[in-house]
């Protein structure tokens, strides 16, 4: 009865597709979109992993080779630890830091604002390349300040240090969005019936944030099983991961079976992670009725926990500071950690020998960006506002990157479209379809959220009036769309100009990335060109947000900076 039900609804909903030809055509060029460049490298990446060699018979030989290796077994268990260990620490850093910028009125929260978001804008493995310059051999932390020589800073220490680093802005900003959005006034009223500041926040608080926090936490356990940049740096070989196991059977042993076996072992535990999170969140409502919120004050932490957040604030801002005074300084400095002398040749190298590359992540970044941003908003329209067969699928698929680690991806493209008629291994193409597809997401839920505060009525009466689809959304839909829009594309470009995970499989002595020069200069001990480099790209990065923040400026006034979070 409910398989027939379904079938008529799907019937009918398919007629209706038929009277508007052009909204049917867009939704089969975006299934066959999604299958294409999302689905089917997933699948080339199963397939492959149990085939001994690419196109021979199916077998479990490959997997029976990698879980016999004592090695390989290591660096699965190391990964999976080390996820759990970043998602957990990562979002419990991020939480109290939008907590304590959210509930309390301590002093210089644009201050501490702007040190938690500072990560998100630059490579995810500076904080693996600062990590060395002070805690290494020549460190000037460990060697100049300590004189310790020969610190353990390699493997899991360093790496736990640079992850957390790296990801807990992540965190933050997901974190502060929902503590915001919690009405003060719920907890001043528990506060007035008796509850103490510590139940307060257990019951009401925590629970509240409690989807916010899965969702973080998921991010992180993700970000941190495809990085591929810090545990290149510091992992060293006494704490192997997989997404560089992977990456090393691809490119140095040039085994595609093996490497994707082991990609597929990478696989496993994002996507269940995913399920798993979006599982948990639904069982419970998380919804707050309430009328117009009235005044509050911020009285739900004592003044001594107040001083408590803003010296945790402090301390990790003070890092994070660190950190980056660190790249700056390596910079120009002439040789780090031997002589210090102030000198622009690193400068001068990069404009020379590594111009091409800066050249060239532009013109990706450039191209990926306003083709995943119009695309991640056509998608969160069809969501949202129409009805039609296979609409959950369209979702799924299209947000199916988000849960699917870089590595996992990268290798995917590499199996998929390294034969002809689909030969695209080496050219802009490949390089450009990867970061469409990879960062559609975004503008997904972008679009998706801004989408669902637009009174639908708006859009049925320019129906009623006799406008088509098409019309409909260019001239009603679109420019409420406007400010998701540009916050997609924002950071659509940042992930493509930081990206590296799934690049660095994709990259060909004919386009280059920024992101692969640095690792390779730190691989081969240039520190100094290394952070050279560096901050170029989070130069171009803060020119590309100002450049946004000013035209929501002019479009929308003095509401239309507050609209990105960065």
């Amino acid at each position: 009865m409910i398989a027939r039900n379904h079938l008529k609804k799907s019937s009918r909903e398919f007629k209706s597709l038929l009277s508007d030809p052009l909204l049917l055509i867009i939704i089969a060029l975006i299934f066959v979109s999604l299958a294409l460049f999302i689905i089917y490298p997933l699948a080339k990446v199963i397939v492959v992993s149990f085939q001994s060699s690419p196109g021979g018979p199916f077998t479990l030989d490959v997997f029976r080779d990698v879980l016999s290796s004592s090695y390989l077994r290591l660096a699965f268990w190391n990964s999976i630890m080390m996820g759990v260990l970043t998602a957990v620490a990562g979002s419990a850093v991020g939480f109290l830091f939008a907590y304590a910028i959210a509930r309390t009125d301590m002093p210089l929260k644009k201050f501490f604002h702007t040190m938690a978001i500072i990560p998100i804008v630059s490579p995810p493995f500076i904080g693996a390349m600062a990590i060395i310059m002070l805690f290494g051999n020549n460190g000037l932390i460990t060697f100049s300040l300590l004189g310790i020589v020969n610190f353990p800073i390699f493997g899991f220490r360093g790496l736990f240090m640079a992850q957390v680093i790296t990801f807990f802005p992540v965190a933050y900003i997901t974190l502060r969005g929902v503590i915001e959005s919690i009405s003060p006034t719920l907890e001043d009223a528990a506060l007035d019936l008796g509850g103490s500041r510590w139940k307060v926040f257990r019951k009401v608080t925590l629970p509240l944030a409690a989807p916010g926090i899965a969702s973080a936490m998921l991010v992180l356990f993700i970000e941190s099983m495809s990085d591929f940049g810090n545990p290149l740096i510091l992992a060293g070989a006494h704490f192997p991961v997989l997404s560089v196991q992977a990456f090393l059977e691809i490119t140095g042993m040039h085994n595609l079976p093996k490497g994707s076996a082991i990609a597929f072992m990478l696989l496993g535990p994002s996507i269940t992670a995913y399920f798993l999170q979006k599982y948990w969140v639904s069982r419970k409502q998380y919804v707050t009725i309430t009328g117009k919120p009235t005044d509050s004050t911020l009285k739900s932490v004592t003044p001594f926990a107040k001083w408590v957040l803003f010296g945790f604030c402090l301390l990790v801002a003070g890092f994070v500071l660190l950190v980056y005074a660190t790249i700056v300084w390596g910079a120009f400095a002439s040789v780090w950690g031997f002589d210090n002398t102030p000198t622009l040749e690193h400068f001068r190298f990069v404009f020379s020998v590594g111009f091409r590359a800066i050249s060239d992540t532009l013109v990706i970044a450039g191209l990926s960006t306003p083709a995943a941003g119009i695309l991640g908003m056509i998608i969160a329209f069809l969501v949202v506002r129409k009805k039609f067969p296979g609409k959950k699928l369209m979702e799924f698929s299209s947000m199916l990157s988000f849960a699917v680690p870089g590595t996992v991806i990268g290798i995917g493209y590499i199996l998929a479209f390294n034969q002809r008629p689909l030969l695209l291994t080496g050219t802009l193409a490949i390089l450009v379809l990867n970061f469409v597809f990879r960062f559609i997401p975004v503008g997904i839920q972008s679009g998706v959220a801004i989408l669902q505060q637009v009174d639908p009525s708006i859009e049925e009466a320019a129906i009623d009036m006799g406008a088509d689809s098409r019309k409909t959304f260019l001239k009603i839909t679109l420019p409420l769309m406007i400010p998701a829009f540009f916050s997609g594309l924002l950071f659509s470009f940042v992930r493509a100009m930081t990206a590296v995970s799934a690049a660095i499989f994709l990259v060909s002595p004919r386009w280059r990335l920024m992101t692969v020069q640095i690792m390779s200069q730190v691989d081969a001990g240039r520190l100094g060109s290394a952070a050279a480099f560096s901050l170029i790209l989070v130069g171009m990065i803060l020119v590309a947000i100002f450049i946004i923040r000013a035209a929501l400026l002019v479009l929308y006034g003095k509401a239309g900076g507050k609209m990105l979070k960065i």
